[in-house]
């Protein structure tokens, strides 16, 4: 495929499609406390993946990671390979995630390998003027050569003039929460943790879930810069020296100078580690300071894409419980979380179904918005759950 869309040519991706690129290796398997940062920083307060009492009991006997924790041992979030060739002057958001889940799970002693390969390209016109949504692939396997799953990630690049000039001044400041409304908050919030105990060792049966249920609601927040910062250090990347990093030049990819710098750069990661801490420097320093985010087309800080899709795994996973397991979502992204707003998580069951495999099948659209309604994403999935006996 060769695209020349206005004054931006975006052909240069042609020539990395369908072919293998370069990732940075773990320096050490996967710890237990690896899995706890994460469940910690995502808000899953599911004890299966972090007190021993509970998962000793459990149909593990020992401490798993949740589905979600795959893309935490990448080094760009999933990103890399939807992120190829070279696009002058341009920005990159996040625009979605489609996943695969093959039955492994993550456990203390793994070490997890990811092969990547840039899948496809296409270019649309939005609110940033021409716009490319392009396609990779991350293939998580392990130690042991057993497939974790797929993650098809797409990447929006534009212009970056565009970014800018899209920012709306009225949404710069953060919304106000009275104590009132943080207490009825926290009610809800427990309420979707109540249902993780409720369930606890015991199966979600596929008999038992009929077309028209909702799934219980979810409800996190308000997102804070301290809220995200913990989040990007529980993607392991994100401490310094954890993984053989892998060369990749910013600027020649077509961030802008500003945005570029020496994220995850070896090489700096020698002389001077700080200037690498992407939550400083470098493209991902837009999700907390609000300066960077503008330039970007983000009225304040931010959340990242790959956190959202993690919230979506996490909300279905937790409902189906340690017998269930999502094996195919789609969550397609619509709008940021912003510093100071909510997330609220809903799903509806659309369908029952047997697949080829034998598999019992509960099919979902789910929805994430914030506390005004506005969508941040929307997708499927379907959910494997057991079936009773007889």
């Amino acid at each position: 495929m060769t695209t020349t869309t206005g004054t931006i040519d975006f052909t240069d991706i042609d020539q990395y499609l369908g072919k293998t690129m370069d990732f940075s290796p773990m320096r050490e398997p996967v710890a237990n406390n690896d899995i706890r940062r994460w469940v910690h920083a995502m808000h899953y307060a599911n004890l299966l993946h972090f007190d021993p009492a509970t998962f000793e009991a459990s149909r593990w006997g020992r401490l798993v990671a949740p589905q979600s924790f795959a893309i935490a041992t990448d080094d760009g979030h999933g990103a890399a390979p939807a992120c190829v060739g070279c696009i002058p002057n341009s920005h990159l958001l996040f625009g979605g995630d489609e996943w695969w889940f093959y039955g492994p799970r993550i456990e203390a002693g793994d070490v997890v390998t990811n092969t990547r390969v840039p899948f496809d390209y296409k270019v649309k016109e939005t609110g940033f003027g021409p716009t490319c949504f392009q396609r990779g692939d991350n293939n998580y396997s392990n130690q042991k050569g057993e497939e974790i799953a797929r993650q098809r990630s797409t990447a929006i690049r534009y212009l970056a003039h565009a970014g800018g000039d899209s920012v709306k001044t009225e949404e710069f400041d953060e919304p106000e929460w009275t104590d009132e409304a943080i207490a009825a908050l926290e009610d809800r919030k427990f309420a979707w943790v109540k249902m993780l105990h409720e369930l606890g060792h015991k199966e979600r049966w596929w008999d038992d879930v009929a077309v028209g249920d909702q799934l219980p609601e979810r409800v996190f927040g308000p997102h804070s810069i301290a809220s995200f910062a913990t989040e990007w250090r529980a993607y392991i990347v994100n401490t310094w020296g954890t993984m053989n990093l892998r060369k990749n030049d910013l600027e020649a990819l077509g961030f802008t100078r500003d945005m570029a710098g020496y994220e995850n750069d070896p090489d700096m990661m020698l002389i001077n580690p700080a200037l690498t801490d992407g939550a400083y420097y470098g493209p991902s320093r837009g999700h907390l300071f609000p300066k960077y985010a503008r330039r970007i087309g983000m009225p304040r800080g931010y959340g990242y894409g790959a956190s959202m899709g993690s919230w979506v795994t996490d909300f279905l996973s937790g409902w189906a419980g340690e017998h269930g397991m999502v094996v195919h979502s789609i969550a397609n992204y619509r709008g940021p979380a912003l510093t100071g707003d909510v997330t609220i998580q809903t799903a509806e069951v659309t369908e029952k179904s047997v697949d080829a495999e034998g598999r019992h099948l509960v099919h979902v659209k789910h929805l994430m918005t914030n506390q005004n309604g506005k969508t941040m994403c929307t997708g499927t999935a379907e959910v494997a759950l057991p079936k009773k006996p007889g």
